[in-house]
C-alpha cells in the first residue's frame, strides 16, 4: 500500500480524534475533517494572489503592566498575527495613536519577515493613502471602529474589524451602506461562527432537534467596578486628543484608555458588547435572524458609579428580548442576556443555553457542548446525525482565513458586515433599555431598525450619538 495513503489516513484519523477530544460527537468530527480536506483540495493553489495588509489599532499592555511584567500585544496585535499566519499575506504597515504601541507592532512584523521594512503611522488616514494596501485589520477601541472601517472601504481596502462592530446602531447601518456601495469585503471578528461547537449547536436548533426554542440564555459576565481614578498626564507618545476622537473631550485617566476602555459607555458597551457580541450573535445565528432581530427588549441592572472618573457600565444586568418566531399560536423565543447566573443555574458561568420542548436543552461554550441527555459521547440529541436534507450552515474553521477567501473570491465571509451589524444591534438595544428605560418594555421594528410604540421617540434618539468636531459619520 502507498505510504502516502497510510500517512494521509493516519492524519485524518488523528484529526477526527482531536475533534472528538474537543467534545464533538464522532459523526460531526468526521464531517468536519472531510469538509476541511475538500476545501483544501479546492483551494490548492487558490491562495495565490498576494494580499498586502496593514494593521490599524495595535494596543499593548504598556500602561497596565506592573513590576517585571513583560510587554505584550493585545487584541489588535493578535488579529494582526492571525492575518500574517495566512498564506500569501504580507503585512507592510501598522498604525496606532499611541506611537510606542505602533512601534511594538512594527517590531513584531519585522521579526516575522526578518526585515526592517514595516512602516509606522499614528494617523490611519495617512496609512490609507497607500494604494498598495489591499486590506486592513482594525483593532482600535470600539468608538473608532466605524470611522476607520468606513474610511478604509472608501479608500478601496477590505476590512477585518474586531467585534463589537460598532458603538451605535446608526454606525452599523452606515457601515452596511458603505460596504455595499464600495463592494468591499468586511469580516466581523465574531470568531465563534468559525467554531464547530457553536455551529453544531445552531444546526441542531435550526433542525428542531429539541423542538421549538422557548428560551435562550446568554451568560456573559459582570462589569468591573472601579474609581474614582486619578487624572494624569498622558504617557509620552500617546496622542490623547486623537485617541478620544469623536467622543467628548475629557482629562486623561489611565483606566479610560487601552484595554479598560471597555468599561466606559463613551467608548464601548461593557460586557454587553464585549461578550454579548459573541454569545448574542450565536443566538441570532441559531434562530436564523441574521437579517432581522428581536421585536421587544426590556432591561434592568445594578446602578453604576455616577462620577466622571469611575467605570460607568452597569456592574450586573439582565436583558430580555422577544422574537416574533412563535407561529401556530406559540410565543416567540425569549433571549435572556445575563451578567451572572440565575439561582439554580447548573451550567458553566459563560456560554449559551438553548431550552426547547419537553425539558430538552443544549448548552455550548468555547470548551464544551452538552445536552439534557448527556455529553457528546452519550447524548442522543448530539450523537444522532442530521438528515440528508437538513438545514446546514456555512462551515468555517479559520475566521481570518475565511476573510481571506472572501477577499480573493469576492464572496461574503461568514460574519460579514450585515451579520455583525445585526448582532451588535441586539447588544445596543439591551444597553439602551438598561441605561435609559430600566424595567420598561420597548418595542423594536427589525425591518425599519427603529423603536415603535410607547417611548419610541426618546428611545430612537439613542440609536446614534453626536460626534465631537471635526469628526462626522458620513456615508
Amino acid at each position: 500500500m502507498n505510504k502516502g495513503n497510510l500517512s494521509r489516513r493516519g492524519f485524518l484519523a488523528r484529526s477526527v480524534a482531536t475533534a472528538v477530544g474537543a467534545g464533538l460527537p464522532l459523526w460531526y468530527a468526521k464531517e468536519m475533517v472531510a469538509d476541511a480536506q475538500e476545501k483544501k483540495q479546492k483551494d490548492n493553489g487558490g491562495a495565490n494572489g498576494r494580499l498586502v495588509m496593514a494593521a490599524i489599532g495595535t494596543g499593548t499592555n504598556r500602561t497596565r503592566r506592573s513590576g517585571n511584567q513583560q510587554l505584550h500585544g493585545e487584541r489588535g496585535v493578535q488579529i494582526m498575527n492571525d492575518a500574517m499566519d495566512q498564506q500569501g499575506v504580507q503585512m507592510i504597515a501598522v498604525c496606532d495613536v499611541d506611537r510606542p504601541n505602533a512601534e511594538f507592532a512594527a517590531g513584531v512584523v519585522n521579526r516575522r519577515y526578518s526585515t526592517n521594512d514595516c512602516r509606522v503611522y499614528t494617523d490611519f488616514r495617512e496609512l490609507l493613502q497607500n494604494r498598495t494596501i489591499d486590506a486592513v485589520t482594525i483593532g482600535t477601541p470600539d468608538h473608532w471602529h466605524a470611522l476607520v472601517a468606513i474610511a478604509a472601504m472608501r479608500a478601496g481596502k477590505h476590512v477585518y474589524c474586531e467585534k463589537p462592530l460598532t458603538l451605535t446602531v446608526e454606525e452599523g447601518k452606515a457601515m452596511v451602506r458603505v460596504a455595499r456601495e464600495t463592494n468591499r469585503i468586511l469580516q466581523t471578528g465574531s470568531q465563534q461562527r468559525s467554531d464547530a461547537r457553536f455551529r453544531l449547536a445552531c444546526e441542531l436548533v435550526r433542525n428542531n432537534r429539541i423542538g421549538h426554542i422557548r428560551q435562550i440564555t446568554t451568560l456573559i459576565g459582570d462589569n468591573p467596578v472601579g474609581g474614582p481614578f486619578n487624572v494624569e498626564q498622558p504617557p509620552e507618545g500617546l496622542d490623547w486628543n486623537f485617541w478620544l476622537g469623536p467622543t467628548p473631550r475629557v482629562d486623561y485617566i489611565r483606566q479610560r484608555c487601552h484595554y479598560d476602555f471597555r468599561w466606559w459607555y463613551d467608548y464601548s458597551g461593557g460586557k454587553m458588547t464585549d461578550w454579548g457580541a459573541h454569545h448574542n450573535d450565536i443566538a441570532q445565528w441559531a434562530l436564523g435572524m441574521d437579517e432581522s432581530g428581536p421585536v421587544s427588549v426590556q432591561g434592568t441592572g445594578t446602578a453604576p458609579a455616577t462620577g466622571d472618573r469611575s467605570f460607568n457600565c452597569h456592574p450586573r444586568f439582565e436583558v430580555t428580548y422577544t422574537y416574533a418566531n412563535g407561529g401556530n399560536g406559540r410565543e416567540g423565543t425569549r433571549l435572556v442576556c445575563r451578567a451572572v447566573p440565575a439561582e439554580g443555574w447548573r451550567h458553566p458561568n459563560n456560554g449559551v443555553l438553548f431550552e426547547g420542548e419537553d425539558n430538552k436543552w443544549i448548552f455550548v461554550n468555547r470548551g464544551t457542548i452538552t445536552a439534557s441527555d448527556g455529553n457528546a459521547r452519550e447524548s442522543r440529541i448530539l450523537t444522532e446525525p442530521l438528515a440528508q436534507n437538513a438545514t446546514r450552515l456555512e462551515v468555517s474553521a479559520n475566521h481570518m482565513g475565511n476573510f481571506m477567501q472572501g477577499v480573493r473570491n469576492r464572496r461574503q465571509p461568514i460574519c460579514h458586515v450585515g451579520v455583525g451589524h445585526r448582532s451588535c444591534s441586539v447588544c445596543h438595544l439591551g444597553n439602551i433599555a438598561t441605561r435609559f428605560f430600566t424595567g420598561q418594555r420597548l418595542t423594536w421594528n427589525p425591518q425599519e431598525e427603529r423603536f415603535t410604540g410607547d417611548r419610541a421617540e426618546e428611545a430612537n434618539r439613542h440609536l446614534g450619538r453626536p460626534y465631537r468636531e471635526p469628526w462626522r459619520l458620513t456615508t
